[in-house]
């Protein structure tokens, strides 16, 4: 027997007798109670980073461990493989985005298989296959007949770098999620999904999940539902004769109505009508409103960028006074929230405060909140609830009353009245890049819009394309693409040559994964029923307001389609932390990512598992050291020589779990059901996995201790067999490779990954004798050793006989006894 460790020569071969084993497929029935967790699928980028090693690890130890406590486990995986990287790798390299990714999907997949996930690869699936992609057509075109699904020519988020439009939830601070360039606002025709019709929904179901509050938290934010009023501040004489837009002014929302009477000024956005109107014949607006649409469409830029303005020359008037209040041209005002217009309120908004010193509009303050009020710097109280003052009828009334008052008061003069506004927008689903999924759409001179019939999906990706960032979608040109029939009339058509936003592929792919191969349904709702909803949920905080909102709404909307019966796609979300080197998150362009082939090749898959868990709790960042996975490596070592030096062969059943006679027998026994206890309470509860690792050291520390009694027998070999077949099992989760080949050593039949978990006995794990600091005045004196089942009399009397414990106390009377049980002994003197 080998009497060294050596896991380039163990791991390939057990990989080996896995996969023709297929040891890790899940049946789609079970008695056994079943347990679906999904780790975020990955984008074939090339190689897999240390960040999937640690996400795919955590899954990975909880199915081996579930397994192990009787249940039916699935552990899937499949590619997110339509995207951007791949066009730009193609532009960078002169290969076909196709070939690209498949290349490299080939090569992160004998990755994963190194690493020894107990992946169902029968399962597998790749976005970029037809037979993926074609039920992202069947479920545009069910989203179409429901009316979800709908197309408008609207302001977008525009990448200059990408050349593509970007959903709200893609610009981060104002700049693209991938590129980082500056985001334009553009007027394009898009595609749109109708999330909102979900918003209510989506917002009142989080608190049902079991989800990190963190995440939930930002899909409140995200989806801002408030409750206002909307208004029109009808136009002024000389403006509605400009205007002549049919309508009676400007419609504005807002959740303090009650300030309504200190309205001094009123912003609309650069692409607003009315600023359109208002920079005919004035070339220093036209030039500004220009400015205006490179910046972000995104709510969240408004509180830290420049505010800036100009005045339109138009007027509107207020709804009560009649007064004339002019209107601005303004940065923070986005077309995409409400109807592109705000009414300002300088004296009790912060951000219309600063607008309005520095272009010398009128403050008004119309809200006593109880503090003095200078308009000479903002304070924060000034927009805090309060009483209205300067305000007319409406002088003292409490902030809910005024609202209630001044809602009323619009109603009646038809001007306005309460409503529900919320911050989320629709999903624009249209990208002007090629590899993606086609959008199932035709266009007609006669018929107009005509969706592809069912019976001819997939609409294919061609393969054979020139990309450039010029003249649009490179679908464009390619005729033999876009020139269609249309399937109403029978006449030329042209197809849809922009694709879907690749967050359509990752919103349904885990159910996709229940049925991986049905090419008569996006999968079959008796299995996804089954496994759905998911059990536990496994990816990155950073997709709180992408995929995780995207696929709730995707779940929602197959419910209502009556494809499942569940409402959420996972029950349980766990969002592990991030993994840096030298300071900073893992990334090419620092420098500082580390290999998992390289520590694969240096020391073995398993001690890049366990070191991915062991180096900090799972939702911790993971600061990488190499000296870390180095001591990981030394302690596999250590286990396995443990195995070498002292072989037993297999339990014998009648032997097992039988209390120790010899005092260092019984102290092995007693740590071993401790670390059982300590594995299955940590992983259970908490999943620290870190102390888990940390249990099963101190245990082998304990082994190793023993070696003589090991020799002279004092240790009988049948209960250090039953010791070590614990400890292979509770290894097994963490380093299932090194666990796989101690198993065999011992000659166990059973099939380890189908072994049960080891049950602790709580008598065996109680300790006969524990050790009690003995403290004076708070002050550690001594420490005595007693029984573990003492008496509180007998540990005090002995605290009193300790020598230490009486030179302390020596000519002291103790006032007063403090004993907590079997932690700490005090005695209070004076």
């Amino acid at each position: 027997m080998e009497p060294h460790y050596h896991p380039r020569a163990i791991e390939p071969q057990v990989q080996k007798e896995w996969a023709e084993a297929r040891v890790f497929n899940a049946p789609d029935a079970s008695p056994k109670p079943k347990y679906y967790c999904v780790s975020m699928l990955p984008y074939p980028s090339g190689k897999l980073h240390m960040g999937h090693v640690r996400n795919y690890t955590i899954n990975d130890a909880l199915a081996r461990f579930l397994r192990k406590r009787g249940m039916n486990v699935l552990m899937p995986m499949g590619w997110d493989a339509f995207g951007l990287p791949a066009e730009n790798a193609a532009m960078a390299n002169g290969v076909a985005p196709a070939k690209w990714t498949r290349e490299n999907i080939a090569y992160m997949k004998q990755q994963c298989q190194s690493m020894g996930w107990s992946i169902d690869w029968s399962r597998e699936v790749a976005t970029c296959d037809p037979s993926y992609y074609r039920w992202n057509q069947w479920f545009f075109l069910r989203l179409w007949e429901k009316g979800i699904v709908y197309k408008k020519t609207g302001v977008v988020n525009w990448d200059p770098v990408d050349m593509t439009v970007l959903a709200n939830e893609q610009v981060i601070d104002g700049r693209g999620w991938r590129t980082n360039a500056i985001v334009e606002k553009r007027e394009i025709p898009m595609w749109y999904m109708k999330i909102t019709q979900y918003a209510d929904e989506l917002l009142d179901s989080l608190d049902a999940l079991g989800w990190p509050e963190q995440v939930k938290q930002m899909q409140r934010n995200w989806i801002g539902r408030s409750y206002g009023v909307e208004f029109t501040l009808p136009y002024a004489p000389e403006t509605a004769k400009r205007m002549d837009d049919g309508k009676p002014g400007l419609n504005v929302f807002t959740t303090r109505a009650d300030t309504i009477m200190g309205v001094t000024f009123a912003a609309v956005a650069a692409e607003h009508p009315l600023a359109t109107e208002a920079a005919k014949g004035n070339a220093e607006l036209a030039t500004f409103i220009e400015q205006c649409r490179k910046g972000g469409v995104q709510e969240a830029e408004l509180a830290t960028m420049e505010k800036k303005g100009m005045p339109s020359g138009l007027y509107v008037l207020h709804p009560f006074t009649n007064e004339k209040v002019e209107v601005w041209v303004a940065n923070y005002v986005l077309m995409g929230y409400g109807e592109g217009a705000v009414m300002g309120v300088p004296g009790h908004d912060e951000r219309d405060f600063a607008f309005a010193k520095k272009y010398g509009v009128a403050i008004k303050q119309v809200i006593d909140s109880g503090v003095p009020y200078s308009m000479d710097a903002w304070k924060p109280e000034y927009d805090a609830p309060g009483r209205n003052v300067n305000s007319g009828k409406y002088d003292g009334l409490a902030q809910d009353a005024a609202i209630d008052a001044v809602a009323k008061d619009l109603h009646a003069a038809s001007l306005g009245m309460k409503r529900v506004q919320y911050r989320l927008r629709d999903w624009g689903i249209s990208r002007q890049r090629y590899w993606g999924t086609p959008i199932p759409m035709l266009y007609c001179e006669k018929d107009g819009i005509v969706p592809v019939p069912e019976k001819d999906l997939p609409v294919i990706l061609p393969e054979k394309v020139e990309i450039t960032l010029t003249g649009g979608s490179p679908l464009g040109r390619v005729p033999e693409f876009v020139n269609a029939t249309c399937s109403k009339c029978g006449g030329p058509a042209r197809r849809e040559t922009d694709t879907m936003d690749t967050f359509v592929d990752s919103s349904w792919y885990f159910y996709r994964y229940t049925d991986a191969h049905n090419d008569r349904a996006p999968f079959d709702g008796k299995i996804a029923q089954y496994w759905f909803p998911i059990d536990q949920y496994i990816g990155g905080v950073e997709h709180a307001i992408l995929h995780l909102i995207y696929s709730r709404f995707w779940t929602k909307f197959m419910r209502d389609l009556g494809m499942i019966t569940n409402d959420e796609p996972a029950e349980r979300l766990f969002t592990q932390g991030m993994v840096i080197k030298d300071g900073a998150k893992m990334s090419k362009s620092l420098g500082n990512t580390v290999s998992p082939d390289e520590m694969v090749a240096r020391y073995g898959a398993d001690a890049a598992r366990l070191y991915s868990l062991f180096a900090a709790p799972p939702d911790r960042d993971l600061d990488w050291q190499d000296s870390g996975i180095e001591g990981i490596q030394r302690f596999l070592g250590r286990v396995y020589r443990f195995f070498v030096k002292n072989p037993t062969g297999a339990v014998s059943p009648a032997l097992a779990g039988a209390l120790q006679a010899t005092p260092e027998a019984r102290a092995i026994q007693r740590k071993l059901h401790q670390t059982i206890k300590r594995v299955s309470d940590d992983f259970q509860g908490r999943w620290h996995f870190n102390t888990c690792i940390s249990a099963i050291m101190e245990l082998v520390n304990v082994l190793y201790a023993a070696e003589d009694a090991i020799a002279k027998k004092t240790v009988p070999p049948a209960f250090l067999a039953e010791v070590q077949r614990n400890l292979v099992l509770l290894l097994a989760p963490f380093a299932p490779y090194l666990a796989h080949e101690l198993w065999e050593m011992l000659g166990e039949k059973e099939a380890l990954l189908r072994a049960p978990w080891p049950k602790y006995d709580a008598e065996l794990a109680k300790e006969e004798e524990i050790e009690i600091p003995v403290q004076v005045n708070g002050k550690l004196r001594s420490r005595i050793t007693v029984p573990a089942d003492s008496e509180e009399a007998f540990v005090l009397e002995r605290a009193l006989a300790d020598e230490k414990v009486k030179a302390a106390i020596a000519g002291k009377q103790v006032i007063k006894k403090i004993y907590v049980p079997g932690k700490l002994v005090n005695l209070v003197v004076k």
